[in-house]
């Protein structure tokens, strides 16, 4: 499971190159025609903000994986084994709770939108929405498995902390993400 989740977390990271590549080429090549040509792209702004929704959910699945979200462990740092378990575990299941809301709310609005035609593309807003199922479902199946992995004694120690203290500083050398199967050096098994 965790290879599966590593591929696919691989693929989403390529895809947000490839989205981010195309609003920055929507973006430009819009400016450009503006000011150069006195004309533009229409749908360019439309495509443009779909796209940077669909970047920041993807992108969001690529940093829970990564547990590069940033936060503090002033606290949790402190406490043992337990007491570090019994904090990832409460806040998988908050995460899991929101997730569900979230993933909930993404289906009704997308369900609700299914006909409703963007203004300039005519594309169905649903598929706006959709960022939200896919972020939806693809959270809780990662929260679902680092669940599982805790209450089966599965992480180590340094899995226990699921935050990043700063962007600035890069992943530690045991490297936050979860295992490969049975691997305790994730480096040494890529």
């Amino acid at each position: 499971m965790n290879r599966s989740i590593a591929l696919y977390c691989r693929a989403l990271s390529r895809l947000c190159a490839v989205l981010l590549f195309a609003i920055v080429v929507l973006v430009f090549g819009n400016v450009v025609l503006r000011y150069g040509f006195n004309s533009g792209i229409v749908a360019s702004e439309e495509v443009s903000r779909w796209l940077f929704v669909w970047l920041t959910f993807l992108g969001a699945i690529v940093a829970l994986r990564e547990r590069a979200h940033l936060g503090t462990d002033m606290l949790v740092s402190r406490l043992g084994r337990r007491g570090r378990a019994l904090c990832l575990g409460l806040a998988c299941v908050a995460m899991i709770y929101t997730t569900w809301l979230l993933l909930q709310g993404s289906l009704v609005q997308a369900r609700l939108n299914l006909d409703v035609a963007a203004p300039v593309t005519g594309v169905p807003v649903a598929l706006f929405y959709g960022a939200g199922v896919v972020f939806g479902v693809s959270a809780l199946v990662i929260l679902g498995w680092d669940l599982i992995r805790l209450l089966a004694g599965r992480l180590r120690d340094e899995e226990l902390v699921a935050v990043r203290e700063s962007e600035d500083l890069p992943p530690s050398s045991e490297d936050h993400r979860p295992s490969q199967a049975g691997s305790t050096d994730i480096k040494a098994s890529r």
